[in-house]
């Protein structure tokens, strides 16, 4: 949600003994504290859950200047490649304190450190007259520890502590699902926000709307049910790394030439990707693929000053025969090698043009395009995509791959499927017969996007 945050008052003062809060996060940046919830009367009255720069999820309750509780989760909230479901179930009532709160982190019950434990019988300050509740940062009016990722299926439930399983169950995989429309009670003061969309409009039948304070609330493919990928703010080439921002969509290149790999790697299957160039001139922006056993091998070894592009460098040997990249207007494979010079007749990447990939891992057969037209092995262009002439067969099989984008001193958007660019929705979605993600272009019949859905082939 980036620098967007939502705000609801409640018209009434209800008991705020007992409930439950259930919400699913995406973390796309790290290292600061981030609230996700809070209801704060003043500064010295004030409830909070937020995710600490330790990356532990806290809930944390303040009263007349007195803690009330401080308890945080032992476990550390660090994969950016999916989606957490989190749900903490209040009861201060109970005798016993260890009980009084539970955090779930998808489907179980999370181990606690407990540094001020929950005061029995206080009310905490959410959905209450007297006070706005404030999804994605904190209410004390510097507006600074805003929720730096993507929120979904929002619920609260007052009155009742439920359980995990009441929003989620596992599948026959052991892997936690979401309950898009779970059976619960919400109380007159509850919510439901953000269901199958970026709509405030409160879907418990309660009518709590929210309204958004301040940013921009975006609405992309990347949900619990069907995760795609993004740029990975968790990779650094030696000491350096790319700048991240939009939820990992958008990527800003530091002096030296840097990746900014995915998420999401596959070693099988065919897959289509979009980048757009933002800022930047020619030769500073490259498009293309790597190995991913290869670059894991060189993130820590290359130099704080030595640029490394996959598929082409003349000052290290962060190359090898398993990486390409259109770079500088020629494809370049395997070291120093130009394996088709002078890619598209319109000449070097530019601001605004928008590249695209697709990837065949079963073949090993890569086609590039751009703004439309696909090179379709040098000689073809056409904004119909041959599949008989690929511009590249120079890839392994049975290998994972990165599949995204780079830069030195330069921004791209990637669209891995989620229909933005950036924050910008695509102008014109094309055709997509896979149904999975949102696309600038057709997406050439029988690829897909990267995406849990498209590698478990739904």
């Amino acid at each position: 949600m980036a620098s967007t945050y939502l705000t609801y008052t409640a018209g009434n003062l209800p008991t705020m003994t007992k409930f439950t809060f259930s919400v699913w996060l995406k973390r796309a940046a790290f290292g600061a504290n981030q609230r996700v919830i809070e209801a704060r009367v003043n500064g010295t009255n004030l409830s909070t859950m937020y995710i600490q720069s330790d990356e532990k999820f806290a809930v944390y309750q303040e009263a007349g200047g007195s803690t009330k509780c401080d308890i945080k989760t032992d476990m550390k909230m660090r994969d950016a490649s999916g989606w957490y479901h989190v749900v903490v179930a209040v009861d201060t009532t109970l005798a016993s304190g260890v009980d009084r709160v539970k955090i779930y982190i998808n489907g179980v019950d999370q181990e606690l450190t407990r540094s001020t434990q929950q005061v029995q019988d206080e009310e905490h300050n959410y959905c209450r007259s007297n006070c706005a509740t404030i999804l994605g940062t904190d209410d004390n009016g510097s507006g600074v520890q805003f929720y730096g990722g993507s929120m979904g299926f929002a619920i609260f439930c007052v009155g009742t502590a439920y359980a995990a399983t009441d929003f989620g169950e596992f599948d026959s995989n052991g892997v936690w699902k979401i309950k898009t429309s779970p059976s619960v009670t919400y109380g007159t003061d509850g919510f439901f926000i953000l269901k199958n969309g970026n709509s405030v409009t409160d879907q418990s039948g309660e009518g709590n709307n929210f309204t958004v304070g301040a940013g921009n609330l975006t609405n992309n493919e990347d949900c619990p049910s069907n995760v795609f990928a993004t740029c990975n703010p968790l990779v650094s080439y030696g000491t350096n790394k790319n700048v991240l921002s939009d939820c990992n969509l958008t990527t800003t290149g530091i002096a030296y030439h840097r990746p900014s790999p995915p998420t999401i790697a596959a070693k099988s299957g065919k897959w289509y990707f979009e980048a757009k160039a933002l800022t930047g001139s020619a030769s500073k922006w490259w498009i293309g693929l790597c190995d991913t056993e290869y670059d894991t091998l060189h993130q820590g070894s290359v130099g704080s000053t030595a640029n490394y592009i996959w598929g082409y460098d003349d000052t290290t040997d962060a190359v090898n025969q398993r990486s390409q990249c259109i770079y500088s207007n020629d494809l370049r494979t395997g070291g120093s090698t130009i394996a088709i010079s002078g890619m598209f007749s319109a000449g070097a990447i530019a601001t605004n043009d928008i590249y695209a990939m697709a990837v065949d891992l079963d073949n090993q057969k890569i086609w590039y395009s751009k703004n439309g037209v696909w090179n379709n092995g040098s000689g073809t262009e056409s904004t119909t995509w041959d599949s008989t002439n690929p511009d590249s067969t120079n890839i392994d099989a049975d290998r994972f791959y990165y599949i995204g984008v780079g830069s030195e001193n330069s921004k791209w958007s990637v669209n891995y499927g989620n229909g933005y660019f950036g924050t910008t929705a695509i102008s014109s979605a094309g055709t997509n017969a896979s149904n999975n993600g949102v696309f600038e272009y057709d997406v050439p019949a029988g690829f897909t996007a990267i995406c849990t859905k498209g590698l478990n082939g739904e």
